[in-house]
């Protein structure tokens, strides 16, 4: 049997690390027979390794401030078994209409902590992430001819992605966007796959989990526009063959969206990721709803991958398809609005960058020898060159690889106690503080996860539930600005929990109505006299 047969009849089976690194390198060296060596060549495990590297970056501390409500939320979910309508944790809009979008990945974050801890979740969402980037890579590696270019590719990706990186709901868009992209980049190629019927049941599943399912409908939307455009401009069919072309999307998208139903809030999650997308104390005041600064050296990736991405296609010579156009220009347009974004412009931009960079570096002398096959050792020394293999690429990775990962496991703790008032709660609890606490916004979960339900919060990362007026009513209180003590009095404050540097701070230290109880390096509190 032939490479290309075994690729063929394999292309659908599930995909494991190693076997979609060595997958691409079989199918770019036809007529060779297959063995152990196709397995386990230089070019097929430096795909793993890669995809091991991915891992290893991805594998980092839980700093991410709404974990915390995400967890006890789960636990909450868990134990009562019921999905809350209203909320629970604040102080001021206790019973307030609150849509528990994403009760599924709280559900699946506090299952997983309950069963292996946080370093379980921190290995677990460090596998979705690189599960998302080994599709990717498969869409590299079917485009570029070598292990290099497909690898780098989706290495820079990596890097471009990785701010929004951690233990966190969104990774589960980030993982079904990879997947519909998979899908629908194959139906692409054959008009006649029905595998793209695996998106309905998908978006059940995705709404449950996130509320980027959008994404899902919006790549849909753009592969059916961006085909009819390339079937009535480039290929000048009648209007009855681009709709041939294009009528299995229009079902399956009509599909997806009555898929969408199949959630707690039903109509209601139509209109709540645009709620959310045009929250304007959202854009103003949380980091990562903000447009990259690339002035940042977290952003740095996103820009290279932004250059070396429009810097391939206008080396290549190639032109791209309108729908490759509208897939890259509408994620470049939601990267550039809001950081957040840049996975999905990764994911689309990503397989772009690497066929183009494949077919310009390969029209040049100097880089012709890409295309060479893998020189494969006979005899002995085959064997001599599969063990080096194996202790060089697989071994030795995997060994630092568990280096890093226990590390990062066993600095959760202290990275807790430098970014969360851990001794300032247990301050809180032993001396029974009066309640309502005013607190840090981005402190807000960690209460919840800590005094949830002995203490209620004043404000937390679940910025639709409080609105935008009391959003920027909360944080020019927090800066200080003029009156900054009516909003305290109008809520009935006793007890303020805010970091020692904020502006509030400054201001209670030298009003007689408020006293210090308790400071550290982290936290800071005042009670009312």
């Amino acid at each position: 049997m032939t490479p290309a047969n075994l690729q063929n009849i394999s292309q659908d089976a599930p995909l494991e690390l190693l076997d979609v690194a060595v997958r691409p390198m079989i199918a770019s060296e036809a007529g060779q027979e297959k063995g152990i060596e196709s397995y386990l060549s230089a070019r097929a495990l430096l795909a793993f390794v890669f995809m091991l590297l991915i891992f290893t970056l991805a594998t980092r501390q839980i700093i991410d401030p709404d974990f915390w409500w995400h967890l006890k939320t789960g636990q909450y979910l868990v134990e009562s078994g019921s999905i809350p309508k209203t909320d629970i944790f604040s102080t001021i809009f206790a019973g307030k209409k609150w849509i528990t979008h994403e009760w599924l990945a709280e559900v699946f974050i506090y299952s997983v902590y309950r069963a292996v801890g946080f370093g379980g979740l921190i290995v677990t969402f460090s596998l979705l992430i690189t599960a998302g980037f080994t599709l990717t890579y498969r869409q590299c590696a079917r485009r570029a001819g070598h292990v290099y270019i497909a690898g780098a590719a989706v290495l820079l990706g990596a890097l471009a992605a990785g701010p929004t990186w951690g233990v966190r709901p969104q990774v589960f868009s980030f993982l079904f966007a990879s997947v519909f992209l998979v899908l629908l980049e194959r139906s692409h190629r054959d008009h006649n796959n029905r595998s793209t019927w695996w998106l309905v049941p998908l978006m059940a599943l995705w709404v449950n989990l996130h509320a980027g399912f959008a994404v899902g409908l919006v790549l849909i939307l753009l592969m059916i526009i961006g085909r009819s455009l390339d079937a009535v401009l480039v290929d000048h069919e009648s209007f009855s063959e681009v709709w041939h072309r294009v009528r299995p999307l229009v079902w399956v998208l009509l599909s997806c969206g009555l898929a969408v139903l199949a959630n707690p809030s039903g109509a209601r999650l139509y209109s709540y990721p645009f709620e959310t997308l045009t929250s304007q104390a959202m854009m103003k005041f949380i980091e990562e709803w903000r447009t990259p600064n690339f002035h940042e050296l977290m952003f740095q990736p996103l820009a290279l991958l932004i250059l070396a991405t429009f810097s391939a296609l206008a080396l290549s010579g190639k032109r791209i398809t309108f729908t490759q156009v509208l897939l890259l220009m509408s994620t470049a347009w939601a990267m550039l609005r809001s950081g957040r974004n840049a996975p999905f412009f990764v994911l689309v931009a990503v397989p772009i960058f690497a066929e183009h960079s494949w077919i310009w570096l390969t029209s040049q002398r100097w880089g012709r020898w890409l295309t060479k096959p893998e020189v494969r050792a006979v005899g002995a020394q085959a064997g001599l060159k599969i063990a080096l293999n194996i202790l060089l690429l697989v071994v030795v990775p995997l060994g630092l690889m568990l280096v890093r990962v226990q590390r990062t496991i066993a600095n959760q703790p202290a990275v807790e106690a430098q970014k969360f008032p851990r001794a300032a709660l247990e301050f809180m609890r032993a001396n029974k503080l009066s309640q309502p606490v005013y607190n840090e916004y981005h402190w807000g979960g960690y209460l919840i996860w800590k005094l949830y339900p002995d203490y209620r919060v004043f404000i937390d990362g679940r910025a639709d539930v409080y609105g935008d007026a009391f959003f920027s009513e909360f944080m020019a209180t927090h800066a200080g600005e003029p009156q900054w003590s009516d909003s305290l009095d109008k809520y009935g404050v006793r007890t303020v929990l805010i970091t020692p540097d904020a502006a509030l701070a400054s201001l209670l230290r030298q009003d007689q109505r408020w006293q210090k109880v308790f400071e550290d390096n982290q936290a800071v509190i005042f009670t009312r006299r």
